[in-house]
C-alpha cells in the first residue's frame, strides 16, 4: 500500500506497522545466543554449534527486517516526518542506555583501582600484570577514531549541501577508517600479556574495551549499508534518518573511546 493510497482514509501521520516475525525472530535469537554463550563459558555446552547457529539467525533475521524498515522508508513513503522524530527519539534513548552501560565499566574499574585490595599487591594495575602502553596502537586508533569523526560530519554536510561525490567519499574514507581500528584492536587483543582471567584488571579492562569494539563492528556494518544506500540514491538531503542515526553513534563511541583511553589505558600507566 503506497503513502498516496493511505492518505484517503488515514487522518494521522504515524506509521501502522503490517504484521511482522521479525521482532520476535530476532528476540528468540538474542536470548538464544545468550543462554549459548553463557552455557559454552560455563562448560554445560561442550561444542559451540547451536552459538553459531543463534549467530546466523540473529545476523538473518536482523537483515530482513533492516530491508523491511528500508523499503517502508525509501519506497512506500510510511517514514514521515512525524515518524522521524519518534525514531530519532527511540535512538537517543538508546544511547542513553549504552552510556550507562559504559558507566557502569567506569565505576567497576575505579571500584577497583582506587583502592586497590592487598591480594591485588595494593596497587593497580595489579602485580603482574603488564599494562598495554598507551603511546603504542591505543594512541593510534585514537587518532584514527577522531580522524573518523571528522570524516563522516564532512559526508553529512557535503550530503546536506547536495555534492553527493564528497559525501560518498567522506563515508567510504570514514568506513575504512573504523575497520583499520577495529583491525588494530584486534592485533591489540592477540598481543596482550594478559587475558580477560587475570583477575579483576582483565575482566574490567576487557569488558569495557570489548563492549566499545563490538559497537566499532556494528558501527561499521552500519557504514557500509549506509555506503550502499548512499550509492542507490536512498539518502536524499533532507530524508537520511538512518545516515543521521549512524552519525549520532559514531560520535557517542568517539567520546567512549576518548574516556576508554584517558582511564583504561594513561591513567592505569
Amino acid at each position: 500500500m503506497t503513502h498516496l493510497e493511505r492518505s484517503k482514509y488515514q487522518q494521522f501521520p504515524f506509521h501502522m506497522v503490517m504484521p511482522s516475525p521479525w521482532p520476535l525472530m530476532v528476540s528468540l535469537s538474542i536470548l538464544s545466543l545468550a543462554l549459548s554463550l553463557a552455557f559454552t563459558m560455563h562448560g554445560f555446552i561442550n561444542n559451540m554449534n547451536i552459538l553459531y547457529l543463534s549467530l546466523f539467525v540473529l545476523t538473518l533475521s536482523s537483515t530482513f527486517w533492516f530491508r523491511d524498515v528500508i523499503s517502508e522508508a525509501t519506497y512506500l513513503g510510511d517514514h514521515t516526518i512525524a515518524v522521524r522524530k519518534g525514531i530519532n527519539l527511540g535512538f537517543l534513548l538508546f544511547v542513553l542506555s549504552e552510556v550507562l552501560i559504559f558507566a557502569s565499566l567506569f565505576w567497576a574499574y575505579f571500584h577497583s583501582a582506587m583502592s586497590p585490595d592487598i591480594i591485588l599487591g595494593a596497587q593497580w594495575p595489579p602485580v603482574g600484570i603488564e599494562a598495554v602502553q598507551p603511546t603504542e596502537l591505543p594512541l593510534l586508533n585514537t587518532i584514527i577514531l577522531l580522524s573518523s569523526g571528522a570524516t563522516i560530519t564532512y559526508s553529512h554536510h557535503a550530503l546536506i549541501n547536495k555534492d553527493r561525490k564528497n559525501a560518498l567519499m567522506g563515508l567510504l574514507i570514514t568506513t575504512i577508517l573504523i575497520v583499520i581500528f577495529v583491525s588494530c584492536q584486534y592485533i591489540e587483543y592477540i598481543n596482550a600479556m594478559f587475558t580477560i582471567s587475570d583477575g579483576v584488571y582483565g575482566t574490567v579492562f576487557y569488558a569495557g574495551t570489548g563492549l566499545h569494539f563490538l559497537h566499532m563492528v556494528m558501527l561499521a556494518v552500519m557504514l557500509m549499508i549506509n555506503y550502499w544506500r548512499m550509492r542507490n540514491y536512498h539518502l536524499t538531503s533532507g530524508h537520511h534518518v538512518g545516515y543521521e542515526t549512524t552519525i549520532i553513534y559514531c560520535h557517542v563511541l568517539d567520546v567512549i573511546w576518548l574516556f576508554l583511553y584517558i582511564i583504561f589505558y594513561w591513567w592505569a600507566v
